[in-house]
């Protein structure tokens, strides 16, 4: 699947798409465009419903598949749509949306502490990121009032593309360690909070954002616990 065709890479607030199935079998269903995500980054795959004339498919999980295509993973046992079939695709809107508030607030969640992430994972609920902080403490209450601001300041959320070449010349931007940006395309995909002179946040990223800061809405800081001697993790979740 060409990148055009996966459509929440250019627009997160795609809700449905037509499309038409390429292939499909018992565990995968592949389509030759989507607004489903598949599982990366940290943040979980879509799930959503198929519909097409005459039956209709829930997807329970959207992964990566060969050569960067997007698998549609049926629910177990579903009667599945011929190849060539032309299908409704429909994301669980609720679901994905809490899931960009909550990427977002882990963009935000970099920007306040300053140290290289080790570890993350998304939800809809909570989510958490591991910081390399060998030895130092960190204030619940100060990234509480840290996030609160940056929420409440509006700031635009805006994707933007570089070369691999001046990413390689701006090695500060990968604030990830065990994950490192794909290449091979020639660009890679950044996603940048706040004017783009001066950014809040700035860092390679291929999930789905909120548009706006303020869009998060009420958040909470939870336990930051000491994982290994290096790690700290910082546990986020969503108020509403």
């Amino acid at each position: 699947m060409a990148d055009d065709a996966d459509l929440f890479r250019a627009d997160a607030y795609a809700k449905t798409c037509t499309a038409r199935v390429v292939a499909a079998d018992d565990g995968a269903i592949v389509l030759d465009r989507t607004v489903f995500y598949p599982t990366g980054g940290g943040q979980p795959g879509d799930t959503g419903t198929l519909t097409w004339d005459g039956g209709a498919v829930a997807i329970v999980d959207t992964i990566k598949g060969g050569g960067g295509g997007v698998v549609h993973v049926p629910a177990p046992g579903a009667a599945l749509p011929p190849a060539g079939m032309a299908v409704e695709a429909a994301i669980d809107w609720d679901r994905r949306y809490r899931h960009m508030r909550m990427h977002t607030t882990m963009h935000l969640l970099c920007s306040i502490i300053p140290a290289d992430v080790t570890g993350g994972q998304v939800g809809a609920d909570k989510s958490r990121l591991d910081f390399n902080l060998p030895g130092q403490p960190l204030d619940k209450a100060e990234i509480q009032a840290a996030l609160d601001q940056r929420i409440a300041a509006g700031h635009p959320v805006a994707v933007l593309w570089i070369d691999e070449d001046e990413l390689a010349r701006r090695p500060e931007l990968v604030r990830t360690l065990s994950v490192k940006p794909p290449v091979g395309s020639g660009r890679v995909r950044l996603v940048c909070i706040g004017p783009q002179n001066n950014p809040v946040d700035l860092q390679p990223c291929g999930g789905t954002h909120v548009a706006n800061t303020t869009e998060i809405g009420l958040v909470a800081v939870g336990k930051i616990e000491n994982k290994g001697k290096q790690n700290r993790r910082v546990s986020i979740t969503l108020a509403d």
